[in-house]
């Protein structure tokens, strides 16, 4: 028997290596790809969307933009081009889910703040209290690392237009207040070429987790 192992010591040899790569092409066949949707209007929850696009069904983008960030510096998409970014919306007086959410943004920075793809973006939706001092005392209290994200305020119609228009996030207050808005807890994940791919629960850990997770793939399709 041993003489026998020996002889064909070979052939058991490049026996085992092919069974061994035929296994892992079929477990990676079988296994599912990860694939992250590119979001469009029509897509997404009606009550989030302006009514002049929620027809549109292919080639949604992040429209241009320019806003006062925490430092008085006027930020635009240049800032953010060909960056991954995570955008949401939130005011500094609000008492209920906004403090939950910043705690998670400030979790999320630490862990992409060694990755220069990747960027954070917070609007007010009260940019008429949230001036440029109190964006810069909220930012400092929170750890706010001005590189990597910025709190950002601006005409109230603009923070509603591309709240509705173009992050697909933000739902609207009463008919007769049309540029009130009733801010969501949605973190917003924008790719390198301005579309939307994903929306994440921005007071669940977990779905923060999992956002973090979907940043560092979008990272590794990028390399």
């Amino acid at each position: 028997m041993l003489r026998f192992f020996k002889k064909y010591r070979l052939f058991f040899i490049v026996l085992f290596v092919l069974s061994a790569i035929i296994i892992t092409l079929f477990y990676n066949a079988l296994t599912p790809k990860k694939h992250l949707p590119i979001y469009s209007p029509s897509m997404v929850n009606p009550e989030l969307v302006d009514t002049t696009i929620q027809h549109v069904a292919n080639k949604h983008t992040i429209a241009d933009f320019a806003f006062v960030n925490q430092n008085g510096k006027t930020i635009t998409q240049k800032d953010y081009e060909g960056k991954i970014y995570v955008a949401d919306f939130f005011f500094t007086t609000c008492p209920t889910i906004c403090p939950i959410m910043t705690t998670n943004m400030v979790w999320l920075q630490d862990k992409i703040k060694n990755n220069p793809k990747v960027m954070l973006l917070s609007h007010s939706v009260t940019p008429d209290i949230d001036s440029v001092p109190v964006l810069k005392k909220y930012a400092l209290e929170k750890g706010v690392i001005d590189s990597k994200w910025n709190l950002v305020t601006g005409d109230k119609k603009d923070i509603y237009y591309i709240a509705r228009k173009s992050y697909l996030a933000v739902k609207t207050g009463k008919p007769e207040e049309l540029y009130d808005m009733v801010h969501t807890e949605n973190f917003v994940l924008v790719d390198s070429k301005r579309r939307v791919r994903g929306f994440y629960d921005g007071t669940k850990m977990e779905d923060v987790q999992r956002l973090l997770d979907d940043i560092n793939w979008l990272s590794a399709q990028e390399k």
